[in-house]
């Protein structure tokens, strides 16, 4: 199988790092590319940021089908340009919001997303409610700390307990989601966290889940339906 990773960043300071988490996730039969994109923001934590990033990330998914890719992995929460990108390509295209939150429904009856910052919870929000998700993923916290600062994983994980935690307390959630895919290698220190407290918490992380979703895809010979992303019009357009 081969997979392509988009990185919706215009620097590499988290290149490797996602290569090395994608790696852990995959199984040994799949190939993996890691690109990022070439025009676009240096990280998405806003509405504009995202619009920003659009086209440069549909570029490299068109690229990367064009190349032989099975699927593609848009590596950002904010599930940017990934409706856009599945119109144009024919293969599964995810980005890091919609499999994770569909794991986490599997797992106990009410959600809570803990992301990065207060900008990014209206985006989240919406989200929640383009796919359906209202009634059940409520909780939207934040750890207050940029995308570009994540490389600090004691605070990091602090910081995700700390809110997690609160969730659960209040009665907000059941499963808790990492609301941001630059959050790598930290959802089992957290799950092993609040387990610890006595009572068992599932905790998904945004990348493991988008993968592994992206591979059963590929596996069940799907992709997504015509009947919902047609291609677009022909028409004249300056990219």
């Amino acid at each position: 199988m081969k997979l392509t990773v988009v990185s919706p960043l215009i620097s590499d300071d988290f290149t490797e790092g996602v290569r090395k988490e994608v790696e852990h996730w995959l199984g040994p039969d799949t190939d993996v590319e890691v690109v990022r994109i070439q025009r676009g923001p240096a990280s998405i934590e806003s509405e504009y940021d995202e619009a920003l990033a659009g086209p440069g990330i549909l570029e490299e998914v068109v690229k990367a089908a064009e190349g032989g890719a099975e699927a593609v992995f848009i590596t950002c929460f904010g599930d940017p340009a990934v409706h856009a990108a599945r119109e144009v390509v024919d293969v599964p295209v995810v980005g890091g919001f919609e499999p994770a939150v569909l794991h986490a429904l599997a797992l106990g009856e009410h959600v809570g997303i803990v992301t990065v910052l207060p900008n990014v919870v209206p985006m989240i929000r919406s989200l929640i409610r383009r796919y359906g998700f209202t009634d059940r993923v409520g909780s939207v916290r934040v750890v207050d700390m940029p995308v570009l600062t994540l490389h600090d994983p004691d605070t990091l994980l602090t910081r995700l307990h700390e809110q997690a935690k609160a969730a659960v307390d209040a009665d907000e959630a059941q499963v808790i989601v990492l609301g941001c895919t630059g959050m790598i290698g930290v959802a089992a220190s957290l799950q092993e966290r609040l387990a610890a407290e006595g009572t068992f918490i599932p905790v998904i992380d945004p990348t493991g889940a988008a993968l592994l979703w992206l591979e059963s895809q590929v596996r069940l010979g799907v992709r997504p339906s015509r009947a919902t992303y047609l291609p677009p019009p022909a028409k004249k357009r300056i990219p």
